[in-house]
């Protein structure tokens, strides 16, 4: 199995109580710990504006402007967004701004890409939140973009939603073929289509149930538009509350709960721990182990992993590299 890290960036309130002015150094510091490691192959950003579990004035850097600066300040890592919202920022001006990314960083951008979903932060921005319809065709649109930029330096494209005409993307990315591309959602009819026309990866729903289910309807569109399903990297993304016995992980569940309850109110600071009760990288190194050799041997191979913590506490990051990397490790 292969390993991403989530760096906190502020969108789940893991920056609360930090000064702006050292905002930075402490992603940085994040970040090129990862890089300097072994353990984690790539690390990953959120691309939004407004916080979660509702907006409010705490931090949210913006994704792009991090993998500039993340890529000036690593050398190994690869580094990605899951996952940028195609609307947001018009496809051939993304294409040119990757493409620069990717030099910067000498080859390491991935492009995790989706139609986007946070209806307050796309109303508080100006675009408007057109139908589910409009989002997905503007991500297949985008995405065929995407490819010719990457491959020729150029692009042009007719259609509905988007208009090119000739744009040039010099020079292009480092790595040959172009950008890594991540579709990320599991919408059964349209997402998972284009994720088989289009990806060398995906990412959606990682509980054992919903990865199988959405294994089978990816495969069904790569049968339909003639893809290799088996040359498709399946990931998940998993939030981690990891301890060395139930009252640790329980610890760090209250600690989450108690930095996010004085900003959003008590009751959605616990919901807030539902994304993490009960799920497959919540318990002890030795429940974690278990639940994502089932996931890998389901054929979730990629799993990155969000600590919501790791801006104030490494002691969880350190337990899962030292005694669940080394058992999942291909």
């Amino acid at each position: 199995m292969r390993f991403g890290l989530f760096v906190p960036q502020g969108w789940r309130l893991d920056l609360v109580g930090i000064d702006p002015a050292d905002q930075w150094d402490v992603m940085r510091d994040i970040v090129q710990r990862a890089d300097q490691g072994g353990s984690f192959e790539s690390a990953w950003v959120y691309d939004h504006f407004h916080t979660v579990p509702q907006p409010t004035e705490e931090a949210c850097h913006e994704a792009w402007s991090l993998m500039a600066a993340f890529g000036a300040a690593t050398d190994r890592i690869r580094l990605g967004q899951m996952c940028t919202c195609m609307a947001y920022r018009n496809p051939a001006y993304l294409a040119k701004v990757a493409a620069t990314c990717d030099i910067i960083s000498k080859g390491r951008i991935e492009m995790g890409i989706g139609g986007g979903w946070y209806e307050q932060e796309w109303r508080a921005y100006g675009y408007g939140f057109p139908s589910a319809g409009e989002r997905l065709g503007r991500l297949d649109e985008g995405v065929q973009i995407f490819a010719q930029a990457w491959s020729q330096g150029r692009a042009s494209l007719d259609g509905k939603y988007y208009q090119v005409d000739d744009a040039i993307v010099t020079p292009k990315p480092l790595q040959p073929g172009g950008i890594p591309l991540w579709i990320a959602g599991g919408g059964e009819k349209v997402t998972l289509k284009i994720a088989a026309k289009y990806a060398q990866y995906t990412n959606f729903d990682g509980t054992p149930e919903g990865f199988a289910h959405k294994s089978e309807i990816l495969a069904g569109h790569c049968r339909d538009v003639g893809t290799d399903f088996e040359k498709i990297v399946r990931s998940a993304n998993y939030n981690v509350a990891i301890g060395r016995d139930s009252a640790e992980v329980e610890e760090r569940l209250q600690t989450l709960k108690a930095r996010l309850a004085p900003v959003v109110g008590e009751e959605k600071a616990e919901g807030a721990l539902r994304a993490f009760r009960g799920l497959p990288a919540c318990g002890t190194p030795e429940q974690i182990v278990e639940n994502l050799t089932a996931l890998k041997k389901q054929g979730m191979t990629y799993s990155i992993l969000y600590f919501p913590e790791a801006a104030y506490d490494r002691s969880g990051i350190e337990l899962f590299e030292r005694e669940v990397v080394p058992a999942l490790r291909d």
